[in-house]
C-alpha cells in the first residue's frame, strides 16, 4: 500500500479541533516542522498535544502555541519557550507536566495496548500524592490541580499507577522512510518520535529521504509501517532546514 501524500497540506487536513495530537522531537531535534507549519496554516485550534516540550518562542509548537492554537499540553517540562511559560501562568493554557521517562513510557503503552502501569517514579510526591497546579486563573490561583493517583506495594516498595496515553493523530520526523511507511531516525532525532508514532491513531510522518520498499535493511527499522498511516516525503529545502536551539561555541584554537 502506498501511503504517500503529496503535500504536507493534504496530510493535516483531517485533524480537527479539539484534537490530541502526540508530536515527536526532543526541543528542536527531530520535530515534524514542516507538517506543524501546514498545521498552523489550516488555523486549526483548541488542540492537546502531547510532547516532551513546546521548544521555542518561533518554531515548532512555539507558532501553534504562539497564536494560541493549544488548550492543553502534557509535557515534561517547558524549557526555552517563554511563552509556553507566561501562557501557563496567566491561566492562559492547561499544562499537565510528567516526568520524561514517564512520559515515554505512558506514550508507549498506549501503542503497546497497555491500558495502565505501575512506576516508582514520582513517589512521595505531588505527582503521586495530587495537587500538582494543571491550570492557574488569572489571579495566579490554581485553578485546576492534578488528582491523587492509585498506588500499590510490589514486594515492600511503594509504586504509583500511571494510565497510558492515546492521541487521535501523531505527527513525526524520520530520516528514512518508505512508502509503506517502515521509518529510521537518525542519531538523537529518534528521540520520542518512535513513541509518538506508536501511540498516535493516525500517524503522520515526514520523511527527509523517501525509498522504495524492500530497500530499508528490516533489522534497521525503527518504526514498523503498521503504525504509520501517511507518509510525506520533504523537498531537500525543508529536509535540509533544522534549526538549532541553544548554540554554543568556543574560541577557535590557533
Amino acid at each position: 500500500m502506498d501511503k504517500t501524500v503529496s503535500s504536507a497540506a493534504e496530510a493535516v487536513a483531517q485533524i480537527p479541533a479539539g484534537a490530541t495530537l502526540a508530536v515527536g522531537g526532543f526541543g528542536l531535534c527531530g520535530i515534524p516542522s514542516v507538517l506543524i507549519q501546514a498545521l498552523h496554516d489550516t488555523g486549526t485550534d483548541q488542540l492537546e498535544v502531547v510532547s516532551n516540550n513546546a521548544g521555542v518562542d518561533d518554531w515548532g509548537l512555539g507558532l501553534l502555541l504562539g497564536d494560541g492554537r493549544l488548550r492543553r499540553v502534557i509535557a515534561s517540562y517547558v524549557g526555552e519557550n517563554k511563552e509556553f511559560a507566561r501562557q501557563y501562568l496567566a491561566g492562559e493554557l492547561e499544562v499537565e507536566l510528567t516526568p520524561q521517562g514517564t512520559l515515554a513510557e505512558r506514550m508507549r503503552a498506549g501503542g503497546s495496548g497497555i491500558a495502565a502501569f505501575f512506576t516508582r517514579t514520582g513517589v512521595g510526591t505531588m505527582v503521586a500524592e495530587g495537587g500538582m497546579p494543571w491550570r492557574y486563573d488569572s489571579d495566579g490561583n490554581v485553578q485546576i490541580a492534578s488528582p491523587a493517583k492509585p498506588s500499590q506495594t510490589f514486594d515492600g516498595l511503594e509504586y504509583v499507577m500511571e494510565r497510558a496515553i492515546i492521541a487521535d493523530f501523531a505527527l513525526v520526523r524520520a530520516w528514512k522512510g518508505d512508502r509503506h511507511g517502515n521509518l529510521v531516525y537518525r542519531a538523537a532525532a529518534r528521540n520520542f518520535n518512535p513513541l509518538a508514532a506508536m501511540c498516535g491513531r493516525i500517524t503522520l510522518a515526514e520523511v527527509e529521504q523517501l525509498v522504495e520498499p524492500g530497500e530499508l535493511d528490516p533489522n534497521e527499522i525503527h518504526t514498523p509501517g503498521a503504525y504509520v498511516h501517511q507518509v510525506l516525503a520533504l523537498t531537500p529545502a525543508q529536509a535540509a532546514e533544522k534549526r538549532i536551539e541553544r548554540v554554543t561555541v568556543r574560541e577557535a584554537v590557533a
